[in-house]
Order: C-alpha cells, then structure tokens, then sequence
C-alpha cells in the first residue's frame, strides 16, 4: 500500500473542471477543493499506476498550477 497526500493549486475559474478530472483517475480521491484554487487530495497505487505517475497526470492537467505532495506512507 502507497498512499500520498497532495495539496493543488490552480485558478479558481478551474476548480469545478479540475475537481471532476481529478477524481476521474484511478486511486484519486478529491478531499478538499476551496473556490480559490486550493484542493486536497489523496492518491493511492494502483495495479495501473503508481502515486508518482499519478500525481504527474495531475500536474499536467490543464489549469494546475501546482501539485506539491505533502505526505508520503509506504506498507506492505
């Protein structure tokens, strides 16, 4: 089990569309997301993917400014 804890920044014009493709992809689950751009987020492993790969789709979507991982846990 690899679980990471993300904090996304982007415009707040895009906080609706970015929420909704967020949690669109496998092992993300959006927490958080404030009008200002803010979000929460936590994103899980995957047979299709690992948090690294996924938290990279997240910060190529369009209208993220930024995806930083706050917390990182790592179990067998």
């Amino acid at each position: 089990m690899n679980i990471s804890s993300i904090v996304v920044h982007s415009r707040p014009e895009h906080v609706e569309n970015l929420r909704g493709q967020m949690a669109a992809l496998a092992g993300v689950e959006v927490h958080l997301a404030q009008p200002d751009g803010r979000m929460i987020i936590t994103v899980e492993d995957t047979p299709d993917a690992t948090p690294s790969e996924t938290i990279m789709k997240v910060q190529l979507l369009p209208g993220v400014l930024n995806a930083a991982m706050i917390y990182n846990y790592c179990d067998e």
